[in-house]
């Protein structure tokens, strides 16, 4: 059986951690023939968009990538369209059709395949809420209300299946776009389970801790990703951390910086307990957060939620709505405000009360790991494991 997997809205980065690459890898792992069509766009190292060749190739796993040239101005283009798509999946005539992202105008195109082809088990998830994406006016009522809804109701009589990969973007599907509540499915993202293996050898966190200048009785705090206008509660945790007068109270801050924060997080920067060591370059998040004895997300979801949710490391996060789903029994605190004093009683009452910070590393350690394991997911996605049964 083939899974052609349609990456539709963004550029595709070999050797990344999002979910496009993981369920490709195990999907692929799992014995199915995987396909990857997406644009001829990409991340760099360095985290800059840029154009690559159009064509065919394999990547390690043995998935077959396909990268197709994008009608627009880029692969981050609102209105866009992958040329030869129909021509690509036609030729690959896959058994199912995984596509990512509902929001595009190539749906229409797929919505066509899927009238002529009845066979074909098709999956589409969504990674868009009122967080990220619908954010103003505009965005809701011409673009969702009007465009996207649009190309989702022209193929969703073909789609077996809606997936959110958060509760609040389940909850996008259901009510922005009116889909049927009983198509409608949460499958979240994860942690690469063969990083996780590899990232958690003790001799590997005591090299890194060692590495960084972490002794064995220092409580060591980890956060990651953009440090931009969106997401300036870093800055908060930096001065949390800064004012609980303790020795043994490390942070270690990796991500990107936009310029016009550089010099705030360097005056913040304290090289005896805080330190500021740049870009997580492919899979480094892994090793950083490993090593942590407490990860925190003060700003806005990313990815790197369910990457420690499946590391198994204890967590203290914004309380996003939607998002209570990396809460599996006690792993995570939630941080209700913005605040640099909240922060600050959250921090002491977790690393100060060793009896509570027990609770929640054995919650983590015990769910979080099977939860989000990419494995699972793909086994759990796009029907694989009912094809396998």
């Amino acid at each position: 059986m083939k899974i052609v997997h349609i990456l539709l809205s963004g550029p595709y980065s070999d050797h990344f951690s999002y979910q496009e690459n993981l369920l490709s890898k195990y999907h692929a792992k799992s014995g199915l023939e995987t396909v990857l069509i997406a644009a001829n766009w990409r991340w760099s190292i360095d985290g800059k968009l840029e154009k690559t060749e159009t064509g065919t190739y394999r990547d390690e796993n043995n998935v077959k990538i396909i990268r197709l040239p994008v009608l627009g101005r880029n692969c981050n283009s609102r209105i866009k369209h992958l040329k030869g798509l129909y021509r690509t999946v036609e030729d690959e005539n896959p058994g199912i059709l995984f596509i990512h992202d509902c929001q595009s105008v190539d749906l229409g195109v797929l919505a066509s395949y899927l009238k002529k082809h009845h066979n074909v088990r098709a999956y589409v998830d969504n990674h868009v809420d009122f967080s990220n994406g619908a954010s103003n006016w505009l965005s809701v009522n011409v673009l969702h209300k009007m465009i996207w809804k649009h190309y989702v109701h022209r193929i969703e009589p073909y789609v077996r299946k809606f997936y959110g990969v958060l509760p609040a973007r389940v909850d996008f599907l259901i009510n922005m776009y009116h889909l049927p509540a009983d198509k409608c499915e949460l499958l979240v993202m994860g942690a690469d389970d063969e990083e996780i293996e590899r990232a958690r050898q003790p001799e590997l966190i005591q090299s890194n801790r060692e590495r960084f200048g972490i002794q064995d009785d220092d409580f060591l705090i980890v956060t990651g990703g953009k440090i931009d206008a969106a997401k300036t509660q870093t800055l908060l945790l930096m001065k949390a951390v800064r004012h609980i007068d303790s020795p043994h109270l490390k942070l270690i801050v990796f991500g990107s910086i936009d310029k016009s924060l550089q010099d705030q997080v360097e005056q913040l920067t304290d090289h005896d307990r805080i330190q500021y060591i740049g870009w997580a370059k492919g899979n480094q998040s892994y090793d950083y957060f490993a090593m942590a004895d407490l990860v925190c997300f003060p700003g806005r979801h990313s990815v790197y939620w369910e990457q420690v949710a499946g590391l198994g490391i204890p967590m203290l996060c914004k309380d996003w709505p939607g998002t209570h789903h990396v809460d599996l029994g006690g792993n995570v605190v939630f941080l209700e405000r913005d605040e640099e004093q909240l922060l600050e009683e959250k921090i002491r009452e977790i690393a100060e009360n060793p009896e509570k910070y027990e609770r929640m590393k054995r919650a983590a350690a015990e769910k979080g790991m099977k939860e989000f394991s990419y494995k699972e997911i793909a086994r759990r996605s796009a029907g694989a494991l009912r094809l396998h049964e």
